[in-house]
């Protein structure tokens, strides 16, 4: 699976790996309201012919007309998407560093000397200087006054923190605190009325569930993908100190990192924290 909170008070929330693994609380059984949203109709009744038959002729046959499957049973997924795209968030972060460079101040600082001694000759005389490191990644508002979920890797470390809403508005966001060991952290930003998702039971998912991962990949914003839940308790993957990660199919890469993975009734059931690939994108198994 690929570049900051308490959870004792609440259910436990499991982590998600990939080709994900996830982590946090939230979720229900969805087999009735798959059940119920899929589109299935019920079977049709035969009815018999009505004109009369003449005793001769053998009886009448009930043909049993199969079920109807109506397309679109997709709409329960687009429901959804509407209902928590506008509660994910892109987080950008930086942090100083230091590295080689700066202004060229020796008395040989001309092209004609560099050509002949090369550029390493002249780097051994320079201080080094301040650069910005970037990153990004995803994050869940969970509460309307301000209150975001990410993971604790995304803003570790981070000088300045920034969050930018579905409508695009940014905000400079506080950090509030952070758990290393289930790798979570939790942010504030001054904003009030925002979108949130509400809580699911992470305990009661069960394998084969149906899961959209919602996130910022690639700095896409608000990209939605599905998958289902390949397994639970996923635990010794050297990811965190406290492991008890959801596995899922769902496409998840760069940038994922603090998104949402929900179940089908919209209800936040993880965070999506790792990715296990060679490639570093979703092309390994999740």
């Amino acid at each position: 699976m690929n570049d900051y909170e308490s959870h004792k008070s609440n259910p436990r929330r499991s982590t998600s790996l990939w080709v994900t693994l996830l982590l946090l609380g939230a979720g229900v059984v969805i087999g009735l309201a798959v059940a119920s949203d899929l589109g299935w109709l019920p079977f049709g009744h035969a009815v018999p012919e009505p004109s009369a038959v003449p005793s001769s002729a053998p009886p009448p046959t009930t043909v049993a007309i199969p079920p109807t499957i109506v397309p679109g049973s997709d709409q329960n997924f687009v429901r959804v998407s509407k209902a928590v795209t506008p509660a994910v968030v892109n987080i950008s972060t930086t942090r100083q560093g230091r590295e080689g460079g700066g202004q060229h101040g020796t008395p040989f600082d001309d092209p004609f000397f560099r050509r002949f001694f090369g550029d390493e000759f002249f780097r051994r005389f320079e201080a080094p200087r301040e650069r910005k490191e970037r990153s990004l990644g995803s994050g869940v508002i969970v509460d309307a006054g301000g209150l975001i979920v990410t993971n604790n890797h995304v803003v570790s470390k981070a000088d300045e923190i920034k969050v930018m809403l579905a409508d695009k508005r940014e905000f400079k966001a506080k950090l509030v605190g952070t758990d290393s060991k289930t790798d979570l952290a939790l942010l504030r930003v001054e904003a009030d009325g925002l979108h949130t998702i509400p809580w699911g039971d992470s305990d009661t998912l069960e394998v084969g569930e149906f899961v959209l991962a919602v996130g910022n990949p690639f700095g896409l914003n608000q990209t939605v993908t599905m998958g289902i839940v390949s397994a639970i308790g996923r635990a010794s993957m050297g990811i965190a100190e406290y492991e008890d990660f959801i596995q899922t199919d769902a496409a998840i890469n760069p940038g994922n990192s603090g998104g949402a993975l929900v179940n089908a009734r919209g209800e936040l059931i993880g965070i999506n924290t790792a990715i296990f690939s060679q490639s570093g994108g979703n092309m390994g198994i999740g």
